[in-house]
């Protein structure tokens, strides 16, 4: 493989070099624990519904409506607040709801409502504490809005080490090919932009959509891809249809799509907002991004949002998830963003060892004026 394109030199690549030295030294503990959580998280769903139970029971929406009603009904300050597939194990969800006390909580059932576990709003597993690591380092807003900034310095070092490591036409194989001679720190140099090279062009897919994923709602506005929605429908039934019957309505929009998730109707709004995956979607796994409102009042479709049928911006708006996850690719696509993860886990840790074997020590820096001088 060779190219006709020129790596930098002279002050430029300096400039280049000390740059992306220092924002690898700066930012390197948040790039491990975004590589290592993040790989921990690849098959996470599905580890966490395994563990509560491996029985698969197909999906019965007026079966799960009866549990819906029966935790809705259990007490005074008993309420729904969405229900959403667990991404994990086919035909699981889990139910976001105050339980009679008025605390919050989830419940996780099987196709049938059979409840599998249940906990406070705040219990989390292992996997799940990870995640919110993963996501906001556990400190909401400030963790989110730093977990932005160093996904845009991973993203901006990464095209700046592609430019510094870029090969010389007919120096390609050589480039890639980690040197197994010379001293430990032309060995750890060439490691660092063998490894580096490998998978950068996947790793700036990964992490850029990650860090758009922060920055979501100001590339909507940017781009002019507003949310979807519909105005308020103000109760005016005295009973609304159920939710089974909702779900069924909704799937039926959408032929061959499949439920993922919903929001309950309010009195404000007495709409289901039913989210769908549909044929021909990004997503492969749990999630979609297709979304059909069901007026609670009559029963009636009050809007259908196809995602594969969405203009280009709010298509792209879309992408960030399934591309970020690898779930654009199904089992195979998240499969190697784990290994994307463990790359990056990589070249960050050979980039911090050939830092520090190229820092002098203290006895010789020390020493050093000493023996000018004795010059």
């Amino acid at each position: 493989m060779s190219s006709q394109k020129t790596p930098p030199r002279g002050p430029v690549r300096r400039i280049l070099v000390k740059g992306h030295k220092w924002l690898g030294i700066g930012a390197a503990v948040f790039w491990l624990i975004q590589a290592l959580t993040g790989t921990l998280l690849s098959f996470h769903f599905e580890i966490d519904d395994a563990l509560r139970s491996t029985r698969h029971v197909p999906t019965n929406y007026q079966a799960i409506e009866q549990r819906i009603t029966a935790i809705d009904h259990s007490g005074p300050k008993a309420d729904i607040v969405w229900i959403w597939a667990t991404a994990g194990l086919p035909d699981r969800y889990v139910i976001s709801h105050t339980d009679a006390q008025g605390a919050d909580r989830r419940t996780w059932i099987d196709g049938s409502g059979a409840v599998l576990d249940s906990s406070g709003a705040t219990d989390y597993s292992f996997l799940a504490f990870i995640r919110e690591i993963h996501i906001d380092l556990l400190s909401g807003n400030t963790g989110q809005w730093i977990m932005a900034i160093t996904g845009t310095f991973l993203v901006t070092n990464l095209i700046v080490g592609l430019v510094i490591a870029w090969p010389r036409k007919g120096h390609w194989m050589q480039a890639l090919k980690p040197a197994r001679t010379g001293g430990k720190t032309a060995r750890t140099y060439s490691w660092h932009r063998a490894v580096g090279l490998w998978a950068v062009v996947p790793a700036l897919l990964i992490a850029g959509t990650g860090t758009l994923i922060l920055f979501e709602h100001g590339v909507r506005d940017i781009i002019g891809a507003p949310e979807t929605e519909l105005p308020p429908n103000p109760l005016r039934a005295e009973r609304l249809i159920g939710w089974g019957t909702a779900a069924a309505t909704a799937v039926a929009a959408i032929p061959g799509s499949r439920f993922v998730g919903g929001f309950m109707p309010s009195r404000e709004d007495a709409s289901y907002y039913v989210w769908l995956r549909a044929p021909g979607e990004l997503y492969r796994g749990g999630y979609g991004s297709s979304l059909v409102v069901v007026d609670g009042n009559t029963g009636g479709v009050r809007g259908v949002f196809d995602s594969t049928k969405a203009e280009a911006r709010q298509a792209f708006v879309t992408s960030f998830y399934p591309l970020h996850t690898g779930e654009a690719g199904g089992t195979l696509g998240r499969f190697l963003a784990m290994l994307i993860g463990i790359w990056l886990t990589t070249v960050t840790v050979l980039g911090l060892t050939l830092w520090l074997r190229r820092r002098p020590r203290r006895g010789a820096r020390a020493s050093a004026p000493t023996q000018r001088q004795a010059a």
